[in-house]
């Protein structure tokens, strides 16, 4: 993607013409929200390992039986995981973040997998390995998280990519938790910007590697940059979606677009991957409205 503060200045257009054609379309927001819950679920999801296609995360979100074997842990982390990214859809514009909220979303996640630990930080002898180094020192965490959300607070002139990205990889590095730090962070990121009047984003699993990266940069350097491309790249797909279906554009494939148009695929591939072109990528396949 081009230079961050460019990618940004874009964002705030899309935003702007979000404002303007979302008004009394509150039937279709809700359903697109509705619509991204199994999308959402799955890619965070597989980011953690899980086995689940994105066929059998929608069929058991659908309560329809799958033809295969799953562990009633994925049965589990698939449900829970809707249920909470449905819940801060709402709760967002109601209640700021603090430690209870943090606490409760963790529960909702670890419900009936890991009992023992769901709804708590870790305590004193609960260490846990994050990427090639050790999470801070349990002891530590409320210290650190206070910290992260000062920090966020305090940024309010930094533009919203920025404080994402930062808040992210902060809370991952901290990992207040023994189990659900991933699902958990990416849940916050969609917290702070539905509260802030953006809309949500969805990170990818095929970005896995560069979100991997990211961290890796995070936490030899301190930087943010590779972190930053990620939720812009996420910000920018994400108000093309709306903006397809808000202002009523016939939405197609990307391979239709580059046959009716007559261009070619791979280039079309390329710029809807630096997102510029208002392409967007819907349950893994890049569409766009005409």
């Amino acid at each position: 993607m081009a230079n961050i503060i460019q990618v940004y200045k874009r964002i705030q257009l899309l935003r702007e013409r979000y404002y303007k054609v979302s008004k009394n379309k509150e039937a279709l927001l809700k359903l697109i929200s509705e619509t991204e819950v199994s999308d959402q679920v799955y890619n965070s999801n597989a980011i953690e390992n899980s086995t689940l296609s994105l066929e059998d995360t929608e069929k058991i979100l659908l309560q329809i039986d799958l033809d295969r074997y799953i562990s009633e842990r994925e049965l589990f982390e698939t449900k829970n995981l809707a249920r909470v990214v449905s819940y801060i859809e709402t709760k967002a514009k109601e209640s700021a973040l603090d430690f209870e909220m943090i606490l409760l979303l963790h529960k909702m996640l670890l419900s009936n997998i890991r009992d023992e630990i769901a709804g708590r930080f870790r305590n004193l002898n609960e260490w846990v390995k994050v990427g090639n180094h050790i999470a801070i020192d349990p002891k530590n965490i409320e210290e650190e998280l206070e910290k992260m959300l000062i920090s966020y607070q305090i940024s309010n002139e930094d533009n919203m990519i920025k404080r994402i990205a930062k808040l992210h990889l902060t809370f991952e590095n901290i990992h207040p938790f023994v189990d659900g730090n991933g699902r958990i962070g990416r849940i916050l990121n969609n917290y702070f910007l539905i509260r802030e009047n953006y809309v949500p984003i969805n990170i990818k699993f095929i970005d896995r590697q560069q979100y991997y990266n990211a961290f890796n940069e995070f936490n030899l350097s301190g930087k943010t940059l590779i972190m930053e491309e990620i939720v812009g790249k996420a910000l920018t797909n994400s108000y093309h979606k709306r903006l397809a279906y808000l202002e009523g554009k016939k939405i197609v494939t990307l391979n239709e677009y580059s046959k009716i148009n007559k261009i070619s695929h791979s280039n079309l591939i390329n710029k809807a991957n630096r997102q510029t072109i208002e392409a967007f990528l819907e349950k893994g396949i890049w569409k766009i409205g005409l």
